[in-house]
């Protein structure tokens, strides 16, 4: 039991770590109060190249780089 809950311990703080290495997000809106991530990436240059990829491979998808603060 111990061994799990340090487990969750791990994969929430390596969760943030990934999180902070890659604040800008690549979002699809599928409702004003809803959203899913896309993907993550480093810098604004490869979500931007990714977001361009994507709108010619689903061009009817309202489609956003945003950049997480967390």
């Amino acid at each position: 039991m111990q061994l799990k809950g340090g487990l969750d311990v791990l994969n929430r703080q390596t969760k943030g770590y990934r999180t902070a290495l890659a604040p800008w997000i690549v979002i699809r809106v599928l409702s004003p109060t809803q959203q899913t991530i896309i993907g993550r990436f480093r810098s604004r240059s490869d979500a931007d190249g990714h977001l361009a990829v994507l709108r010619r491979l689903m061009p009817d998808a309202e489609l956003q780089v945003i950049f997480d603060m967390e």
